[in-house]
């Protein structure tokens, strides 16, 4: 069966609501809900994954199984983990799972002696060797920021080793923000990016240097860790080569926070953390390999996420995480999963149809507040992820937490169930697809996990799309517009003209 002929018999699928595939099948949660178990023993942790409440049946199921075997999806899966070409518009393997632990032999090897040089250095900031070191500014972009923020965030609500203030934005009023949190005489500054050339990161990290400099530190660039796959750039910038941490140009920015990226995360946590957040990871890793058909949890979620966007038509899935903890991750997965999949053309330079989906997304119980209403009577399907906690991140009555929680599985509950009213205003269709992630607690393992997951479920994917997940040649086009613009000598459409002298730019 070749690739077409596969979405053209996934098109011709039946249509039941929800509530009907419930009533068919009686073991319809157990065939649709699987707990992930990351550690056994006495303290066991584990993740349940429900996909119950969209409306894959084994019919799609076993479609869908079809058309990730016309894709060769096993060969791809085993390329990525092989260390084969699997980026072909750039000729690049993708190997972050090496740095889990999983992957080929010689990578994995590169991969922890790499993760052992950022090891001895954390240790050496928390052991003291630079003096005193309270903060640590982090700046960055893109892959280079939204995964550290992400970790830093969730990870640290119970205190952190040294505080940590992850700087993205070119807008200055980010990098002062940062400033007035820390005192520079206890500061350290890393300067993540994969090129050392990225003109937001650079900017950012020269303007913080001059900071240090003003506020009396006599060798600012000695405070700077460089964190880069080109430390050549780095020791022309100025930075000891002793203070480089490398990573490997096989890993792609959006998937690079279990490299030297996530050196603030180490120096917030500690390293047995970071390692933690590796071996979850890792866990996923190996079912994610091992683990074919409808049982692979990534690609269940996949097969889901296609349905929905090629077949259903949805343009965008929601993503709510019912825990303050992992607030951020809306903002990661935008560019984890439109980054990577947010293409119009295949392998080949053709055409294709619907790829990703709009990621967008909120915290519960907030977004209850602000956008449910669209999702219970508006006009549009939005799939839905829910993400909580068994265990609470607070040590507040637990009536927060039972409240959260009873929020979290009333929301998919409703939205699947509905309610009917002869009142049109107070009706609710209901037949609204949910997903529901149930991690045991929110710890460096977890998070590892999670986030392993969905590097996954992207995967898989763009394989089953026919298109390169690991390329991004989209975010380019305005960088070069701005850096023509800031050149000088040429025209532009009338309102960019326009908008430039009104701004008093270029």
């Amino acid at each position: 069966m070749t690739r077409d002929e596969a979405w053209n018999a996934l098109a011709l699928h039946p249509d039941p609501t929800l509530e009907e595939l419930f009533a068919a099948d009686p073991d319809r949660v157990d065939k649709l809900s699987t707990r992930l178990e990351l550690r056994g023993g006495e303290a066991p942790l584990g993740i349940r994954f429900d996909w119950s409440k969209t409306h894959l049946t084994d019919t799609l199921l076993s479609e869908f199984e079809a058309l990730a075997e016309a894709c060769d999806f096993a060969g791809m899966r085993a390329k990525m983990f092989t260390g084969e070409v699997v980026n072909p518009t750039e000729g690049r393997a993708a190997e972050h799972t090496a740095l889990r632990g999983v992957g080929k032999e010689s990578s994995v090897e590169e991969a922890a002696a790499l993760l052992e040089r950022m090891k001895l250095m954390v240790e050496a900031i928390h052991g003291g060797v630079f003096g005193e070191v309270k903060h640590l500014i982090h700046v960055g972009i893109g892959g280079s920021a939204l995964g550290p923020a992400l970790a830093v965030d969730a990870l640290t609500r119970d205190g952190a080793e040294v505080d940590v203030h992850v700087v993205s934005n070119i807008d200055g009023v980010a990098l002062e923000a940062a400033f007035k949190a820390c005192d520079p005489a206890t500061t350290m500054l890393a300067v993540a990016s994969k090129t050392f050339t990225t003109i937001e990161t650079m900017t950012n990290a020269t303007s913080a240097l001059k900071w240090l400099a003003d506020n009396g530190v006599d060798d600012p660039t000695g405070r700077v860790i460089a964190l880069t796959a080109a430390p050549e750039k780095a020791v022309e910038w100025g930075v000891d080569e002793t203070r480089i941490l490398p990573f490997a140009e096989s890993v792609g920015g959006r998937y690079s926070l279990w490299s030297s990226i996530g050196f603030p995360i180490a120096v917030a946590l500690g390293y047995a953390d970071f390692q933690a957040m590796l071996d979850g990871a890792a866990k996923v890793d190996e079912h994610f390999r091992d683990t074919d058909g409808r049982a692979n949890l990534p690609l269940r979620a996949a097969f889901a996420d296609l349905f929905y966007s090629r077949l259903e038509g949805a343009q965008t899935r929601a993503v709510f995480a019912y825990d303050e903890r992992l607030r951020l991750l809306p903002d990661y997965l935008q560019q984890l999963e439109m980054e990577s999949n947010g293409k119009s053309v295949n392998v080949d330079g053709l055409p294709t149809g619907p790829t990703a989906p709009i990621t967008w997304g909120g915290v519960g119980t907030d977004a209850q507040h602000a956008v449910f209403q669209l999702l219970h009577q508006g006009t549009h399907l939005v799939p839905i992820d829910f993400i909580a906690s068994i265990e609470p991140g607070d040590m507040l009555d637990a009536a927060h937490h039972h409240i959260l929680l009873m929020n979290c599985f009333a929301q998919g509950a409703a939205l699947m169930s509905g309610k009917h009213s002869d009142d049109p205003h107070r009706n609710y269709p209901g037949n609204r697809p949910s997903a529901t992630i149930l991690c045991d607690d929110i710890d460096a393992m977890t998070f590892g996990a999670l986030i392993a997951f969905h590097e996954h479920r992207t995967f898989a994917s763009g394989v089953m799309l026919g298109i390169n997940p690991f390329d991004q040649f989209g975010v380019e086009l305005g960088k070069e517009i701005a850096k023509k613009i800031e050149k000088g000598g040429e025209r532009f459409d009338a309102s960019t003209e326009a908008l430039l002298k009104a701004a008093g730019v270029g």
